[in-house]
């Protein structure tokens, strides 16, 4: 029997009121009247000021943080302790202001700030400080009479020729010492730059590297080398080494299947095939249970067979990519319906080989034996491509962590602190230096400090300039080139020196004995930065000025803005207004 609410509710009304029972009821006439929200709307200076004003109160937020020397921002949390954190990014999604047409400029700075951490994982404070020196500049110019649009084609064409000589005057990294170099920079802690250095060393290029959180006060690396999969064995009956509870199996063979074991008949054959040859079996399937799994189980106890089970890593098609990365890792055969390959026809041929493998409760680690390397980069250089297609950044992470288990191992950094504050603090410091060791190793690096911008600015104004026919796009490309200096001068300031200063001394100094020269501001010296260990990955330098040059751009071509009216409710109104809709749902509820 059914219950159903709206029967019950026209019973209990009937009952209530029989004279009107069967009189359709209504909502009232008094009920609250349909409001429309309003929007504002302004136009031209009005509009653009506006945006200037919110991108300024972010930018000058966020500078604060830049260099070795640069302070930190506290942020407020509603549960909890407050956040302590020198991250541009983190720093610009906080803000938020009450003037909602100014709070279009915050979203427009957090745009490009998101934008440079998405693509480079770094460099979103030198985005914006780049965003702000832009429209400054460029506001001034269309308050003169230039034509914005023009002018934001101008500010574009020569954001891409300014990116052509940054990636023409990159390095490649050439060792260790450059990596350790950048996570030093990025970070702005030698500790840490060791660390990240050590764990890029260890893992290699296919690699992968991840933060998690330490329960002690100290920073520790741990390394998991070979094929790691995180299931463990199917029965503690498998378990030889009782006092580390895991399973040790030595140059074992290796059945991969997508199969679920149930019924020992159809691995028999196999089995006595293997009883033969002494050879310990690893054998991964989607499930091993009942008769299948009993077999198993009294074989090793008395020692006939040294056997282990696990189940396969993965679900659903994922399932089958990583039971098809092992079987390639291993040499075996892929034992599935769908290749026409059942249990009962395996042979020990289709079964894979490799140095070791470790069964833990939940982890299984498979050192391999190097006898398919070639098989194995082919594969990477798949899932690589599979992973630069990827619609998702889920699916982007899993073929990381594939090419990572396939390729050279994981490196885990767990960060410790004292406290919370001070462990998010570290934490989005190791994020911010891995992404920029990253980034390093894909497009090289260039003299960090803003030495770089300031030398293009210098050795190519002219150049770049003399590209432009039309005067009002030519205007754009100058303004984008002033702007190149705007790092380099808040570093200094964020030192506590003069940046016009420094910046002249910069241009000297390059001028005198070439690129690469440039103010330390951890040390206060003008020296090689190259030879310092003053670098920045070209990308993350790349990135921020092609983002920086679309979101200002966009802002200079603005001639309208839309925003909402706030509305402003004390507590009273509110609880007002929810009592009277609470009202009209009920009268609602009634008429059915």
């Amino acid at each position: 029997m059914k219950f159903h609410v709206t029967a019950l509710a026209t019973a209990l009304y009937i009952a209530a009121s029989p004279a009107t029972a069967f009189v359709p009821t209504y909502p009232s006439s008094t009920a609250t009247p349909t409001q429309l929200h309003a929007k504002r709307v302004s136009f031209k200076e009005d509009s653009r000021k506006k945006l200037v004003s919110g991108i300024n109160q972010v930018a000058n937020a966020v500078k604060v943080t830049l260099g070795p020397k640069g302070r930190n921002v506290v942020l407020e949390r509603n549960y909890g302790a407050p956040e302590i954190v020198n991250d541009g990014v983190t720093i610009a999604r906080e803000i938020s202001l009450a003037d909602p047409e100014a709070n279009v400029g915050v979203k427009l700075v957090q745009e490009v700030a998101s934008k440079s951490d998405s693509k480079a994982g770094d460099g979103t404070t030198t985005s914006t400080i780049m965003t702000q020196a832009i429209v400054n500049n460029g506001m001034k110019a269309v308050t003169s009479g230039v034509n914005p649009i023009a002018l934001n084609q101008g500010i574009k064409k020569s954001a891409g020729l300014i990116c052509e000589k940054i990636k023409f005057h990159a390095k490649d990294i050439s060792g260790i010492d450059d990596l350790q170099s950048v996570a030093v920079i990025a970070s702005g802690s030698v500790d840490m730059g060791r660390i990240i250095a050590q764990a890029y060393d260890k893992v290699g290029e296919n690699g992968s590297t991840v933060i998690e959180e330490s329960q002690t006060l100290f920073d520790e690396i741990e390394f998991t080398e070979g094929l790691t999969i995180d299931r463990g064995y199917i029965s503690p009956y498998f378990v030889k080494d009782q006092e580390r509870q895991v399973c040790e199996l030595v140059s074992p063979r290796i059945l991969v299947t997508d199969a679920k074991i149930d019924n020992v008949n159809e691995i028999v054959p196999l089995l006595e095939q293997l009883v033969k040859s002494k050879e310990p079996v690893l054998m991964i399937a989607e499930d091993v249970t009942g008769d299948a799994l009993s077999a198993l189980v009294v074989n090793k106890m008395r020692g006939v067979l040294d056997v282990v089970a696990i189940r396969a890593p993965g679900f659903g098609q994922r399932r089958k990519a990583y039971l098809q990365d092992i079987a390639i890792a291993t040499g075996a055969t892929y034992v599935a319906e769908e290749v026409g390959i059942t249990l009962d026809s395996v042979t020990t041929d289709m079964l894979g080989t490799c140095d070791r493998c470790v069964i833990a409760k939940e982890l299984t680690t498979i050192v391999t034996d190097g006898k398919q390397e070639d098989a194995v980069i082919a594969r990477i250089a798949q899932i690589k491509r599979e992973g630069e297609e990827a619609d998702t950044d889920f699916d982007r992470d899993k073929a990381q962590e594939r090419v990572a288990a396939l390729g050279g191992g994981i490196a885990r950094i767990k960060v410790g602190a004292a406290t919370e504050t001070e462990l998010k603090d570290k934490k989005l410091r190791y994020e911010d230096a891995l992404n920029s060791v990253q980034s390093a190793r894909e497009l090289g690096i260039v003299p960090g400090g803003g030495a770089c911008l300031a030398y293009i600015q210098d050795k190519y104004y002219d150049e770049i300039l003399a590209t432009f026919d039309d005067e009002d796009q030519r205007a754009g490309a100058a303004i984008l080139m002033k702007s190149l200096s705007q790092p380099l001068m808040q570093v200094a300031e964020n030192a506590g020196v003069e940046g016009a200063v420094v910046l002249n001394k910069v241009v000297e100094l390059c001028k005198e004995k070439g690129f690469g020269n440039g103010w330390n501001a951890a040390t206060n010296k003008y020296c090689d930065l190259m030879e310092d260990g003053v670098v920045d990955p070209a990308k993350v330098t790349i990135n921020a000025i092609e983002n920086s040059a679309s979101v200002a751009g966009l802002v200079l071509t603005t001639e309208c803005l839309v925003t909402e009216i706030p509305v402003f409710e004390s507590e009273a109104d509110m609880q007002a207004r929810f009592d009277s809709e609470g009202m009209g749902a009920g009268m609602g509820m009634q008429g059915m």
